[in-house]
């Protein structure tokens, strides 16, 4: 395999790819010409410093590099979800375990990471053909831009502009204020619109700050969602630092519990299934229905409590049972929804904070019970 990768790494398309990560300076030529070019090859294997000469002479590292440049590199890093260890210095090539596909099955230290000698910028790229996570970020105040590189030939960056979003207008504004939801937390939450569509309301996924994916929704509750992207719980790094979260049905019930006063809320990205599977849990690498859950278990696990808010209907207490399987009865609560009328009940967050107000909303999560004795 390391081979493979390092005769992969010496073809001109490598350079072409590495290109689109640099900003247009002097040092784009620095870096990627094709005297150097047998680095990334070498960087597969261990770090290592830039050569100076054909002889391989090594680049001596300047030791009094700007550090401040360096702490800012590192700071937008750990967003990302890129833990940088105390040996990565500037001017040299690091071995790191990528976040987005955790080395695949072997663990590998999959992604290389450098920091230019000046510490202007960093840049990095997962050499792992099923991830290929790639980008850089600049030592100053210019945006991240990061992408994925599929098999080695397709770059691909995620960002608003590439979807057609733009920020919402009057009518999705009033669309939400109906259902109580504020401009404010539309605004925290990045809530977009289609620009060649207007009334298409966009859910923008994010994770570590980045946009990976988007779910859109017509006002006449017609939904879908963008391809190629993992499925993640929608407002996952509201949850990155919380020991209890709430987990509910929908995006529109997520922002309804943060009218309420709970930011440690995220939703899942689909549907809740029609009843409960009477077969034992799959392997985690065939659950693909909840994928998602695997994919946000790192967040999961850091939690001691889950309240489980999903909706007051077959399908959604089917979810709640097949949520409480997966993440453990003894730590799950259950929001019970109170009855609208003789006849029936509530049926979600939304409904709660429209027709019983924010505060009657913030009671019954913080009154929720043992998902035990909730069933």
């Amino acid at each position: 395999m390391l081979v493979f990768q390092n005769q992969w790494l010496c073809l001109p398309l490598t350079h072409s790819l590495f290109s689109k990560l640099l900003p247009r300076t002097k040092h784009a030529a620095t870096v990627l010409s094709p005297r150097l070019c047998p680095v990334w090859c070498h960087s597969v294997a261990r770090a290592t410093t830039l050569p100076t000469s054909p002889g391989g002479a090594e680049q001596v590292v300047d030791s009094s590099f700007d550090a401040p440049k360096v702490k800012l590199l590192k700071q937008k890093m750990e967003l990302l979800g890129i833990n940088l260890e105390k040996s990565c210095l500037p001017g040299k090539y690091h071995n790191l375990f990528c976040p987005k596909c955790k080395g695949g099955q072997l663990k590998e230290r999959s992604l290389s990471f450098h920091i230019i000698s000046d510490c202007e910028f960093a840049m990095w790229r997962c050499f792992r053909a099923q991830c290929g996570w790639a980008g850089q970020v600049s030592a100053d105040d210019k945006e991240l831009y990061s992408g994925v590189c599929t098999n080695a030939n397709l770059y691909r960056q995620l960002a608003e502009e590439s979807l057609g979003l733009e920020p919402l207008g009057p009518e999705v504004v009033a669309y939400f204020g109906e259902r109580l939801i504020s401009e404010k937390t539309l605004s925290r939450n990045a809530v977009r619109q289609l620009s060649n569509n207007k009334t298409v309301i966009a859910f923008t996924y994010k994770q570590n700050g980045l946009l990976v994916g988007c779910k859109y929704r017509t006002m006449e509750k017609r939904f879908w969602q963008g391809k190629g992207a993992d499925k993640i719980l929608y407002g996952i790094d509201d949850i990155s630092q919380a020991s209890e979260i709430i987990i509910v049905e929908g995006e529109i019930d997520k922002l309804s519990l943060e009218e309420a006063g709970f930011q440690n809320c995220v939703s899942v990205p689909v549907g809740a299934p029609e009843k409960v599977s009477s077969k034992d849990l799959p392997p985690i690498e065939k659950d693909t229905a909840f994928r998602y859950l695997w994919n946000c278990k790192e967040y999961l696990d850091k939690a001691v409590r889950i309240i489980l808010a999903t909706d007051n209907d077959p399908p959604g207490q089917a979810l709640a049972e097949e949520l409480a399987r997966r993440l453990g009865r003894e730590r799950c609560w259950r929001v019970l929804w109170p009855k609208k009328d003789e006849f029936s009940s509530f049926k979600d967050a939304n409904e709660v904070l429209k027709y019983m107000g924010a505060d009657a909303l913030k009671k019954l999560v913080e009154n929720a019970e043992p998902y035990a004795n909730a069933n």
